[in-house]
């Protein structure tokens, strides 16, 4: 679709950093990393290294849930590129696109449910069908009630750790969100404001005064 507007996406959400240039469904370019806790120093340089720098029609960041710093710094990137290329930016969740790249690499699995690292020893769990469609919100579990919601399913996330440990049997697939795999996400999954989405509360509280 050479009509189609170019989108630049932003993946900080996880121990992964990755953006890619999408059109129309196709996969321009992409980069992938995994960087741990290093977004802040690897994200601009990967953007850098697409073609023409990287600047598109639109922006598409990913707004969690998942680690605090990664969201923001992605957040921040997408909103400054925003506004020095006067570009719209929007945000999507890493959850279901964790969940769309799941499905199309394996088409005969009907259903699944996404299981991300949730700090504090829990768990960012949603369920997902085919076609991709969300069964209900996201919650921050503990590993035994996500267990227990996850009632069968495939789990697909870098939080099946939680779950392996319990139940070793479990159809567990690791994976970290993708940004070339929005290329999958249906628009209803791309329209998010770009604010962060945490799952639960920060951490660090503010003193008391």
């Amino acid at each position: 679709m050479p009509d189609a507007p170019l989108t630049l996406v932003i993946e900080t959400a996880t121990a992964a950093c990755s953006v890619a240039l999408i059109r129309g469904g196709a996969i321009v370019a992409q980069r992938h990393e995994e960087v741990g806790r290093g977004h802040a120093e690897r994200l601009i340089p990967m953007i850098a290294e697409l073609p023409d720098g990287g600047r598109a029609d639109r922006i598409l960041v990913d707004c969690g849930p998942g680690s605090f710093t990664g969201i923001r710094v992605g957040i921040a990137a997408a909103r400054g590129l925003a506004l020095g290329w006067r570009t719209p930016v929007s945000g999507f969740s890493s959850l279901p696109l964790i969940a769309a790249a799941a499905f199309a690499a394996d088409p005969a699995l009907p259903a699944l449910a996404v299981v991300l690292e949730g700090g504090h020893g829990e768990v960012f769990m949603q369920a997902f069908t085919r076609p991709l469609a969300e069964t209900g919100p996201f919650a921050s579990l503990k590993p035994e009630a996500a267990l227990a919601a996850l009632a069968g399913r495939t789990a697909i996330g870098n939080g099946i750790r939680h779950l392996a440990a319990l139940d070793p049997s479990l159809d567990l697939r690791d994976a970290l969100p993708h940004a070339a795999h929005a290329a999958w996400l249906t628009p209803r999954f791309t329209a998010l404001d770009p604010r962060p989405i945490y799952g639960r509360a920060p951490d660090a509280k503010p003193l008391a005064t």
